[in-house]
Order: C-alpha cells, then structure tokens, then sequence
C-alpha cells in the first residue's frame, strides 16, 4: 500500500493521547442507568470522537432520555471534570509527539472537547502538551462551526500552521472512526488507532489502522524515522 507524503501532523486527544474512553463511557453508562436505558456499542460508535452538544443530542435521541441538552451537558460536564483530572498517557503518545516535536514536524491538537475540560484533562501532561503549535477544541472554538464527522475542525486546525499547509499534506492521527470520516472528507490521510470494540466495517474509511501508536511508523508518510 502506498502512502502520500505529508509535512504536518494533527492528532486527536481523548482516547489517542490520554485514555479518557472508558470513563466517558462510565459516565454515559450511569446517566443511561439513572433513567433505566441501556448505553449500548452502537450508541458509543455514533457518539465517539463527536462534539459536547452532539453527544448530549445523540445520547438523548437514541435512548429517548427526558433531558434537553442542556441538562444533559450540566450532568456530564460535572462528572467529566470530577474524573477526568489526571488521565494516563495511551501507550506510544509521548515517544511520537516528543520525536516529532524533536525533528520539527509541525504538530497540533484537533479535539471535540472544549477548552476548559481540555484544560482540566491536560493538567498533569502540560509539558507534553506544550509541544504543540496550537489545540483546536471543537466544542467552544467559535469558528468550528460543524463537529466531527464533519471536516471543519481539521480544515480550521491546518489553516492555524504559520505556513497553511494544504489539507493533503496534513496527517491526522485518531482513535473514533468519526473522527477520521471527518479528516478524510477534508482531504487528509487518517490513521487510525481503535478501541477493541470498533467493528471493521467502521475501520474502512482509514489510510492505515494500527493497534497503538507504538506501531506507527513515520518513514511510511516520508516523516522523519525513529533513531
């Protein structure tokens, strides 16, 4: 399989960078209980990777939950902030944005979170972080107007380089098959990186899917190799 060659990179953040899925779908799982649904798979892949008030929608929709939205984000928001304060790195996150960083491949963050429950989640990583040339945050930027699927956030984010790279110069590394139906209708490459749980059928739409980020291999997309 050929890849193209690319000179930025964006990545995701929850469940790629920190391992924030399980207790997002710890949460979804005691709202749903607290009003006797079911927060089930196919509910967890139609909100994966999405925006706060698309969660909320869709959470709401498909389990027919007596809440309005806002409601709904004033639960999750709260309990989010409770136990997301120090979530551990993904395995492999560190070592490829810390190599990219070294090699001066422009990098940058494009999340659906919003920028204080970024904040909160990132506390105990700011020097990871830091690494970054800019985060995009999905759920509060106020020029990302569509979340994921939907390609703005990706387009916004390459368009915050200094040097506005083209979108199919940009890499995008993510662990939500929304998230890469969003880059690939942006016109980049997307790596994928999935839960266990994601069915093949939803892997379809990536440029190359990976177990961890320990398996990537820069030189494929002519990035600079590791030592």
């Amino acid at each position: 399989m050929t890849f193209q060659k690319v000179t930025h990179v964006i990545f995701d953040m929850d469940g790629l960078l920190i391992e924030s899925e399980s207790i997002y779908n710890k949460i979804l799982c005691e709202i749903a209980a607290s009003y006797g649904k079911t927060f089930d798979l196919r509910i967890k892949l139609k909100i994966l990777g999405t925006p706060e008030p698309d969660t909320a929608r869709i959470a709401i929709e498909e389990m027919n939950l007596p809440l309005t939205v806002e409601e709904f984000l004033k639960v999750y928001r709260k309990r989010v902030d409770e136990e997301l304060t120090n979530p551990v790195l993904m395995p492999g996150a560190a070592k490829l944005v810390e190599h990219f960083h070294r090699h001066k491949v422009p990098i940058a963050v494009a999340t659906s979170s919003a920028e204080d429950s970024m904040k909160i989640k990132t506390q105990h990583h700011k020097q990871l972080f830091s690494l970054f040339h800019h985060v995009v945050c999905g759920s509060t930027d106020p020029e990302v107007k569509h979340g994921k699927p939907a390609p703005d956030i990706f387009l916004i984010c390459a368009s915050r380089f200094p040097d506005k790279p083209d979108p199919s110069q940009c890499l995008v590394f993510e662990d939500a098959p929304n998230g890469v139906k969003g880059a690939r209708a942006a016109g980049m490459q997307a790596v994928l990186v999935p839960a266990n749980d994601v069915e093949e059928e939803f892997k379809k739409p990536a440029t190359l899917v990976l177990k961890s980020l320990l398996d990537f291999k820069p030189e494929l997309f002519a990035l600079p190799s590791f030592e």
